[in-house]
Order: C-alpha cells, then structure tokens, then sequence
C-alpha cells in the first residue's frame, strides 16, 4: 500500500499540478477504487488537498521536504551567494542539485521580471536542457556523462541539444571554463550561465542566472556566477 501511495503523489511532478481521480487512476494505473481510498488517506495526513473533485499535493510534503538535512543545510549555506549574486545582476538566479539523470531545483531566487521559465522550487528537469543541470552533469564522473549520452536525448524546446557529439563538446567546454552555458534549450526567450558547487572531488550541487536574450550579456554575467560558486565551494569545504 505504501508503495502505490507514492506512486499516487510521484503523478503530480513535475508540474505540481490538480488532478480528478478518474485522471489519477489513469496516470497510476490504479482502480478508481484503490485511488479513492488511498488519496482519502493523504488527504487526512495533509499530504493531499481537496477542491470539490480535485485533488493537488498538500502543504505537509513541503514541510517535510525543508526537513532534509543535506538539502536544507545546503540551502542555508547558499542564500547569501545567491541573493549576492541576485544583487550582482538583478536577474532570476537558481540552485539546483542532481538526482539521476535530473536536476532537482532547491532554491530560486527572481525580482519583479518574472521569467516563463519551468523551473521550480522541488521541481524537475533534464539535465541536458539547462545550464544548471549541464554544470552538474561536466563535473559528476566520467560515467554520468556517458550513461546520459548513451540515450536519447530530451527536447524541451527546438533548440535543446538532441545530438549526442553537440552534448560532449557543451560537456567538455564546461570543465574546460568551468561554465556552462544554455540558450533557449528550456524556455525559449531564455538563456542562462551556470557554475558547479564543489564539497570534494565532484560538483554537489550548481547555481546559475537565467536572462531574457535580450539582456543575455555572457562576458558580464560570467565573472558574478563563478564568484558566487566558487564562494559557496569554499565554504562546503570548510565546513562552515
């Protein structure tokens, strides 16, 4: 039982959005029955809420989420970077970590300009399609890198790279420079630079600043998201 509940609340990534049960039931491949009797469950342990005939994800998993110790302590670690480096350039800046083949958005820092990106706090996405995710996957082993150009590469938007040679020089430019760099491959209108968070030998986690093309300036915003990394790196290391 335990396992179909998290199958049940794992159908609302990545977009966090509502669902009728007839839907869940679909998206599960549960029986309405079975659907309707664990949801009732979830939403008695605020892990689910109900409106009318829909159901979204409750407010507990949230709570829970902030408990995370790794997460957590990496976030606190990274707020002053982050709102430094919001400061340094006034743009849409991110913290992301890797699970798997995807980049697990931690932090998210915008001003009034908000961007049509699809990134969001807890959210999800390839890690081939932002700088983010492609700054974690340069500096995570030789063997990520391999596995994930060994299979068919997702497309979020015409310009994301589908071709395996395109995504090993993106890699290698990325631990050449120790940036990576994305141009319209999640949102279009949208570019971003990011940099790898090191606590060792391998990047633990990675921030970036997303623009609108039309203020995309490389060579300014650059020098702010290696600082900002390279600060954060520091202090991961020194345990402070």
């Amino acid at each position: 039982m335990l396992d179909k509940a998290v199958t049940l609340l794992e159908t609302f990534r990545p977009d966090g959005g509502t669902y009728r049960l007839t839907e869940l039931a679909e998206r599960t491949g549960l029986t309405k029955t079975t659907v309707f009797r664990i949801a009732a469950d979830l939403v008695r342990l605020g892990l689910l809420e109900r409106t009318g005939d829909t159901y979204r994800l409750g407010g507990k998993l949230f709570e829970l989420g902030s408990l995370v110790p790794r997460r957590q302590d990496l976030r606190e670690a990274a707020l002053p970077f982050l709102q430094d480096l919001f400061e340094a350039t006034r743009e849409t800046v991110h913290l992301g970590v890797r699970e798997g083949h995807e980049v697990v958005y931690v932090e998210r820092i915008h001003g009034h300009d908000v961007l049509p990106l699809p990134s969001r706090i807890g959210g999800r996405l390839p890690l081939t399609c932002t700088g983010v995710g492609k700054a974690l996957l340069a500096f995570s082993g030789a063997e990520l890198a391999e596995e994930v150009l060994a299979q068919p590469l997702p497309s979020l938007t015409p310009y994301s790279i589908t071709d395996p040679a395109r995504l090993r020089t993106a890699i290698e430019q990325a631990q050449v420079s120790g940036l990576a760099y994305e141009e319209q491959e999640a949102a279009l209108g949208v570019s971003c630079i990011a940099a790898p968070v090191f606590d060792g030998a391998v990047a633990v986690a990675a921030l970036s600043v997303a623009v609108p093309r039309a203020r995309y300036r490389p060579a300014q915003l650059a020098p702010a998201v290696r600082t900002a990394a390279l600060g954060l790196s520091r202090v991961l290391r020194s345990g402070g």
